[in-house]
């Protein structure tokens, strides 16, 4: 981690002050520049494929071979895509409001070769179509700040527990609201030279739009599922709520874990490494010793 994301994570750390959340312009992802500056990021040699690892490999965990997984706002599929490779022997459905965005993630899932995964329409605060007690596993990440309001959060979280078995897994993950302007701003802007000034503006405005950990820990209570609860450390800029591992990877899943990971240019690799320990300070490990 940098001089620099260390002096703002410790002025972020004092910060007694906090920021009132404001909703992001586009609720809905329907620009097809911005759309395409969002998934070019994602992409296998983009900024953030590391991210995408990550939490790939931290979800794997939690789903079980034969599964039926939802990932709820699933966007360009650039997250499904990884986490269908490894889980071949479960089947995703992918949901999205946005026309443009299923457009891509149809393009992402077929260039990936993915062949258990489908993609259908529809609106994450009411998953009409989707049948009680259906999936085995509902995923979210990094969609909730989408959502305009509270109510809608709620409506969210109370649609995923209602489609989920009750023995089912489930991995949430988004943003935390951060308490400095300041702090959204180095996070937004600071590989700014080597992203499009669409996805820096989409950044910070993902960054105003978080639910504090707080509202976002409510909303997943109400679920009333036992979860684990982590955050990275010094400041909660990235939560994860997830329920308990329901399987061990077995070696032929580590086998391929490595494999995309040695498949990570270098400055790939040491953003993923610098962002897992970062988790790993805040109480969440890996399943899996990459380095």
């Amino acid at each position: 981690m940098s001089i620099h994301a260390m002096y703002h994570l410790i002025l972020e750390r004092l910060s007694r002050h906090e920021l009132a959340r404001v909703p992001e312009p586009d609720l809905v992802m329907q620009n097809p520049s911005r759309n395409e500056a969002f998934t070019k990021v994602g992409s296998e040699d983009g900024l953030l494929a590391f991210l995408y690892f990550y939490h790939a490999l931290q979800i794997a965990p939690v789903v079980k071979p034969g599964d039926r997984v939802l990932d709820i706002a699933c966007g360009p599929a650039n997250q499904l895509a990884l986490i269908a490779l490894l889980n071949s022997d479960a089947h995703f459905v992918g949901l999205d409001a946005s026309a443009n965005m299923l457009e891509r993630a149809a393009i992402t899932l077929a260039q990936a070769g993915v062949r258990n995964a489908e993609l259908v329409s529809g609106d994450m605060t009411a998953l009409t179509g989707i049948a009680d007690d259906s999936m085995d596993c509902v995923i979210c990440t990094m969609s909730l700040h989408h959502l305009p309001d509270l109510t809608a959060l709620a409506k969210t979280l109370h649609e995923a527990r209602r489609v989920l078995k009750s023995d089912g897994g489930f991995y949430f993950v988004d943003f935390g609201r951060l308490k400095r302007a300041g702090t959204q701003r180095f996070f937004a802007e600071d590989k700014r030279r080597l992203q499009s000034e669409n996805f820096t503006l989409d950044y910070l405005n993902s960054m105003k739009a978080a639910f504090s950990v707080n509202e976002l820990a409510d909303a997943v209570a109400l679920m009333g599922l036992d979860f684990e609860q982590y955050a990275t450390s010094l400041a909660s800029f990235m939560v994860v709520f997830k329920s308990k591992n329901r399987r061990v990877l077995d070696d032929a899943t580590q086998l391929l874990v490595l494999k995309m990971y040695g498949q990570l240019p270098t400055v790939q690799q040491q953003s993923f490494q610098s962002f897992a320990k970062w988790f790993r300070t805040g109480g969440l490990g890996l399943p899996c010793e990459l380095f």
